[in-house]
């Protein structure tokens, strides 16, 4: 990944504050505006109980006076420096996304500017604004440092800079690779680097899975809060994984070959005899735990998806890469309710994927269950990878043990 540029923030009312190559940052640690930021609806109206918003398990970013200054000509920051991530791979899904709201212009970050001899210009109006091209992020080396708004760049919130949209504003970036998506808030100036329309946090960039490449082609779409309400008040699209859940208790066939089991055999129940008939007719066996020669054929050889059985167990197995102690996990999603990841679980282990396993964790005092199938092999892993995207996932982490 290019070393990002920041550029600086100003300390007069007409100078330029901005940042380059990598950029983004939340909306903690604002400057004395930040009481005018409130939501005017804060207060509920009398009988109403208020809904209780969703907080990052990850404490807020805190400003780092060792990272102000040291600009060079141009206004770029510790060119020679190289940016980092940690080693840590955030848990995204507990991360609310920013509330998108109508808030007062920063004081800073707002004008027609030039960067490197290139002149940019403001959007007055980013109203109905949406462009498609490259995006890049950035981590530990802007991590507590001020944006070009005053605000505090947090590297575990989803956040954005931008040449052109308002500061504060927000958009919706989506990944055009895998459908993925995410909104920031747009807080800094940026990317100043050919081909790139946008820079995101790196926890966005987890978000949208691009981590281990650097880059990713998006669509990036101004938002506001009319245009939420009214995409609000339409019937929402069910999720991944609410249809995962939903599908769990379906007992009817579907298009699977005539492989998922039906208790109801031509509107009547299915004998002891027709089971077995039917298992045998399909070469499955019921997995009991012990040895057998199926079993151990085909822990040796690569076998279909396995079916489930009426109560949701697995009933076959398919080959599984062999754990190895310097393997690659790969964490399939986290939850902040433990019956979601059990149900998920379940769906996992009822395709055969036998090495799905829950581990909980404590995140800041929070209790998440991360949904993980590994080790295996790194040969494996692009299989599995298509496999658990197929059951309707999103594409898993990869943590290497």
């Amino acid at each position: 990944m290019t070393p990002p540029l920041r550029l600086l923030v100003a300390l007069l009312p007409l100078a330029l504050a901005a940042c380059a190559t990598t950029g983004g940052s939340a909306s903690r640690g604002a400057p004395a505006d930040a009481a005018a930021r409130r939501p005017v609806d804060a207060t509920p109206a009398e009988g109403i109980a208020p809904t209780p918003r969703r907080v990052s398990p990850y404490a807020p970013a805190q400003e780092d006076p060792s990272k102000r200054g040291d600009y060079v000509a141009g206004g770029l920051f510790r060119p020679g420096v190289a940016d980092t991530v940690p080693d840590e791979i955030p848990d995204v899904d507990l991360i609310p996304e920013p509330e998108v709201r109508d808030e007062p212009r920063a004081r800073t970050g707002n004008r027609d500017y030039a960067v490197l001899g290139q002149k940019y210009r403001v959007l007055d109006d980013h109203e109905g604004y949406a462009e498609e091209g490259g995006a890049s992020y950035y981590g530990k080396k802007f991590h507590g440092r001020r944006t070009s708004s005053g605000e505090v760049y947090d590297m575990y919130a989803f956040s954005a800079a931008h040449k052109s949209l308002p500061l504060p504003s927000f958009a919706r970036v989506t990944n055009l690779d895998n459908g993925k998506s995410v909104v920031v808030r747009v807080n800094d100036r940026g990317p100043f680097h050919k081909g790139r329309i946008i820079d995101l946090s790196y926890a966005a960039a987890v978000k949208l899975g691009y981590r281990e490449r650097g880059t990713a082609r998006v669509r990036v779409e101004a938002l506001s809060p009319d245009a939420v309400a009214t995409a609000a008040a339409a019937p929402a699209a069910p999720s991944a994984m609410d249809k995962l859940v939903q599908a769990l208790p379906e007992q009817k066939p579907v298009a699977d070959n005539g492989n998922r089991f039906d208790m109801h055999q031509d509107g009547r129940t299915m004998s002891a005899d027709e089971f077995d008939a039917w298992m045998r007719a399909r070469q499955i066996r019921v997995a009991t735990g012990k040895p057998t020669p199926v079993a151990a054929s085909a822990a040796r050889a690569p076998a279909p998806a396995a079916p489930v059985a009426a109560a949701g167990a697995p009933v076959a197995i398919t080959a599984q890469a062999t754990p190895t102690a310097e393997g690659i996990t790969l964490q399939v999603a986290s939850f902040s309710n433990q019956r979601n990841a059990e149900q998920a679980l379940s769906l996992l282990r009822g395709a055969a994927i036998a090495q799905a396993q829950l581990q909980d964790a404590d995140i800041n005092g929070r209790k998440v269950w991360r949904l993980r199938i590994g080790p295996v092999s790194e040969a494996a892993t692009p299989e599995l990878a298509a496999r658990i995207v197929g059951l309707g996932f999103g594409q898993p982490q990869r943590i290497r043990n």
